[in-house]
């Protein structure tokens, strides 16, 4: 485990500003968005989850770390351990945001946990945001990342098999160019979505990995085209890294449950990614 206390950074906070404006709802509908279908402009509402693109990381390239991301130690805790993954979330969802209006997110590192996992030590940070539009709180958000030493070789978690049956399956196709713009948008220069000799030889993933965030919007998506409109509430969990390899092209799956809510799962030759929940006003 570090030798640093990383628990001194628990309660540290941050005030960040930003948006969606015109041009980046443009890029991020022609990346995200349906087909045939206009991107909204200025003053309309957004989808859901593209505030993820609103706050952006500007740290200088001196400051980046050897897989790419920002050297921790400001905001986040310093963990001396060299995989870093966005693990799950948990998301309320107010109004809708607008393309073009002002934003502003404040974070608060609510808790560090140092642990011993399946695959030695790790370390799990949560950070709770809200985000605030023109209209007020508008997102009430939970982060949880987790922190591991990278293994000498690849060892993913057991399979999960998708549903034989589904009220929703779609299918998107996976590349390089996916990946390269969804890196752009979000300004993240996790080097194990683009660089694959990095990706292969020093993380020891078998291909490029498909982001996250990427693959929970497009649970987000079909839970919204599912009923019509956007869930009060919305959580999501990573069980197994989607890859650019074999196949290309994931699913998307939905199941009804029995108290109103969905339950979506994304993955990739018959087997689960990450997995979410979607629940409407009436069954919260």
């Amino acid at each position: 485990m570090d030798t640093l206390n990383i628990a001194a950074w628990a309660g540290r906070s941050q005030v960040r500003e930003g948006g969606i404006t015109a041009a980046l709802a443009a890029q991020l509908h022609a990346t995200l968005g349906v087909t045939g279908q206009p991107a909204p402009g200025q003053g309309e509402d957004m989808p859901a989850l593209w505030h993820w693109c609103a706050f952006n990381p500007t740290a200088p390239l001196a400051e980046l770390a050897r897989d790419g991301h920002p050297v921790l130690g400001d905001f986040l805790p310093p963990v001396r351990l060299s995989r870093r993954m966005w693990a799950s979330g948990q998301l309320r969802l107010g109004a809708p945001l607008r393309v073009g209006e002002a934003l502003r997110q404040r974070s608060h590192l609510a808790k560090i946990e140092e642990k011993q996992g399946r695959a030695g030590p790790m370390v799990l940070v949560t950070v709770e945001h809200q985000v605030f539009g023109e209209r007020g709180l508008a997102i009430e958000e939970v982060q949880n990342i987790v922190y591991l030493d990278i293994p000498e070789t690849f060892s993913p978690p057991a399979k999960q098999p998708m549903p034989d049956a589904a009220a929703l399956h779609e299918a998107r196709p996976l590349s390089e160019a996916l990946l390269f713009r969804y890196s752009a948008l979000t300004f993240n220069a996790h080097r194990i979505h683009y660089d694959l000799p990095y990706c292969s030889e020093v993380e020891h993933y078998p291909g490029l990995v498909v982001h996250g965030p990427l693959q929970a919007t497009w649970l987000m998506q079909a839970a919204c085209r599912a009923r019509g409109r956007r869930p009060a509430f919305f959580d999501f969990r990573a069980v197994h890294p989607m890859l650019l390899t074999g196949s290309r092209e994931a699913e998307i799956m939905a199941v009804e449950e029995g108290d109103g809510a969905l339950r979506l799962m994304s993955g990739q030759e018959g087997h689960q990614c990450m997995q979410a929940t979607a629940i409407w006003e009436e069954t919260v």
